[in-house]
């Protein structure tokens, strides 16, 4: 009785220590909110003239997004595949043995009518093989910031897109590093041109949560199975 009540307070224990998946990501992370420009704090000094350096472009240059707060629209295009295969064999064989006891005269040392002699034998063997497949695919937009402009011009981006559909909810969220020449001319680039990426594709609610393992199923099929 004892044990049984013991399991089953360890079966509760485990089943409150299971987080649900992608838990601790929220709408509305402080990391993830816009950059929105500030404006420009140089004192203004009174020549009569419009031209603004700050707000001037040049005539001859596209309106690209290089400054902090711009928008810029990345073209998710990402594909991966791998494959693995690994196989091991092992096998041991071994054998001792030990002739008859001699005794004084040249005659085997007996025992109950049996002569006094040793001999064992092992044979062991191993054989594993395991094959793994993967291959990824994700293609879409997201529009994300331009949180901050380096000393050599390159763009730090950064943003998230959240979808809500019926009872789950799905997230796209984007960090990296982007040259201003791969920025074209209608603020696109595409994602395999960003350096340092960070890209993020995941969903919460009950969808998600009934493709994922119970807690004894990922146990099971874990290395911490003795079988």
């Amino acid at each position: 009785m004892r044990n049984v009540m013991l399991f089953t307070v360890g079966t509760l224990l485990l089943s409150g220590c299971v987080a649900t998946q992608n838990n601790e990501v929220v709408q509305d992370d402080p990391y993830y909110a816009p950059m929105y420009p500030e404006p420009n704090m140089e004192p203004v000094v009174a020549t009569g003239s419009l031209f603004s350096t700050q707000l001037s472009n040049d005539l001859y240059s596209d309106k690209k997004a290089l400054r902090t707060g711009d928008i810029i629209t990345v073209k998710l295009q990402e594909s991966t595949q791998s494959s693995k295969a690994a196989k091991t064999e092992t096998d041991k064989q071994s054998d001792a043995s030990l002739d008859p006891v001699i005794g004084l005269g040249g005659l085997p040392v007996n025992i109950g009518g049996d002569s006094i002699q040793f001999g064992i034998g092992s044979d062991s063997s191993f054989k594993g093989d395991s094959r793994s497949n993967q291959s990824n695919s994700l293609f879409g937009d997201i529009s994300v910031n331009v949180m901050r402009v380096l000393p050599n011009g390159n763009l730090v981006i950064r943003g998230e897109k959240w979808l809500t559909l019926n009872t789950g909810e799905e997230f796209i969220r984007l960090e990296g590093l982007v040259r201003p020449q791969d920025v074209t001319a209608d603020n696109t680039v595409q994602s395999n041109r960003i350096a340092n990426a960070r890209i993020q594709y995941s969903g919460k609610g009950q969808t998600q949560e009934a493709q994922s393992a119970g807690w004894l199923t990922r146990f099971f099929s874990s290395s911490l199975f003795p079988f």
